[in-house]
């Protein structure tokens, strides 16, 4: 624990907030100019069902929408006006952030063309995904350009539509000013899975290009959960971390080490159980899992626990209360709080309340790496631009109700791991 907190700042300074998880999109008429030509026909075509979902939404919610937009018109811009959009970050404390595609979560009018974004894995057609994927990376070059210290666009690259396409997207990619991550589809469907070795070009094209690979909360498997809501609900995360565990245990992270993973809006609540299961079968000493251990000899050179931190990051928008309790045993050098802006599923337009409420209890030291310092880390931000902006807009320990004295105990992620314990792993903390 002391050398994750070393040399972190202990002091009332602002924090330097990091939204991990925000959203940003054109209205999708106006995704045209950026959109090949070619294309422009099966575009006006596409742009019927848009519509045509909004007046079902409306059908369905339309009191919810009516307010949800009425409320929240002129920050609902932000989604694509740069200049009050930083004028929100501002007003959230908010000094840099990790942008998505889809700024509309409530009707899907500010989607990718075809549905690239969010719902790229459901494209039948991979021609109209990568159309919609680069005319949507086109204008995210040009709106992080806004305010390169404050920006860090994720960038649609559908690898389950050609592996050799999604390299030569990666290498165009690469050194673009304000392009720091890929998202992939969540699911493969009839695809390889992705621990499938087809992949590797992939993974070894965003390791040297330094470009994070992200998968976002969004698609789950329709045929399983039959329009039901509550089960897409329930199992939504399910499917957004589910790449987590193909990549790690295929050995993707120790044959490309400088390869980063995020998944993103999917909690971080579930990642230490998980952990603790995958510990036990990789490390564990003891009877309870000799049974198993010669079937995962050799699969991969640490203990799945010690990728998080490194290879490994959760995006994890608005963390709960609980979720932060349990922050030594999740990864208090891998979590990464987020607003989820503009969407109503986040902290935004009440960010400032949930700040000064959910982290009172939490070291300074802790805050920081939670609130910003881990996003710096995973993406390679420019810090001295987010201090400059941090100056002027970030809250201070003090704003946040929090106790300047408070420190973390020496022992508080060896305690937390309980696992090491029970099944006799060597802890090399």
């Amino acid at each position: 624990m002391s050398k994750l907190l070393e040399g972190v700042d202990q002091s009332n300074a602002p924090y330097i907030i990091v939204s991990s998880d925000t959203h940003a999109g054109l209205f999708v008429e106006d995704y045209r100019e950026y959109l090949e030509t070619a294309y422009h026909p099966e575009f006006d075509e596409w742009l019927v069902t848009r519509h045509q979902h909004r007046a079902m939404v409306e059908e369905l919610n339309g009191e919810y929408v009516e307010q949800w937009e009425r409320e929240n018109e002129v920050g609902l811009k932000g989604a694509y006006d740069p200049d009050i959009r930083d004028k929100t970050l501002d007003a959230d404390g908010v000094a840099g952030e990790i942008i998505f595609a889809d700024g509309d979560a409530v009707t899907g009018m500010e989607s990718p063309p075809f549905g690239a974004g969010l719902s790229a894995g459901m494209i039948t057609d991979s021609r109209l995904a990568w159309a919609g994927a680069r005319a949507h990376n086109r204008w995210l070059e040009e709106f992080c350009a806004t305010n390169p210290p404050r920006r860090a666009g994720v960038a649609l690259v559908p690898i389950t539509h050609g592996v050799d396409e999604a390299v030569r997207e990666i290498e165009a990619l690469a050194g673009k000013p304000g392009i720091r991550g890929i998202m992939i589809p969540t699911r493969w469907h009839d695809n390889p899975s992705y621990g499938h070795g087809s992949y590797d070009p992939v993974w070894a094209a965003c390791a040297d290009a330094g470009l994070v690979v992200h998968t976002h909360s969004g698609e789950a498997d329709p045929e399983a959960y039959n329009d039901n809501m509550a089960q897409y609900m329930q199992e939504v995360p399910f499917w957004t971390h589910r790449p987590l565990w193909q990549l790690l245990f295929s050995g993707a992270f120790d044959r490309f080490p400088n390869l980063k993973y995020v998944p993103v809006e999917c909690g971080s609540w579930w990642l230490g159980d998980l952990l603790y299961k995958a510990d036990a079968m990789f490390g564990g000493r003891n009877w309870k899992v000799k049974k198993m251990s010669s079937r995962t000899k050799g699969l991969i050179q640490r203990l799945p626990s010690e990728y998080v931190g490194t290879n490994v990051f959760i995006g994890a928008s608005t963390m709960s209360k609980v979720e932060i309790r349990r922050r030594y045993l999740n990864g208090i050098d891998a979590l990464m709080w987020g607003t989820d802006y503009p969407h109503p599923e986040g902290s935004w337009p009440n960010t400032v309340t949930r700040l000064e409420t959910d982290f009172q209890a939490v070291p300074v030291e802790e805050t920081r790496l939670l609130l910003g310092l881990n996003a710096v880390r995973c993406y390679d931000l420019d810090l001295d631009g987010l201090v400059d902006i941090a100056r002027e807009i970030g809250p201070t320990p003090e704003q946040l109700n929090q106790d300047l004295g408070l420190r973390t105990e020496p022992n508080a992620i060896r305690e937390a791991r309980f696992w090491f314990d029970d099944y006799d792993i060597e802890w090399k903390g």
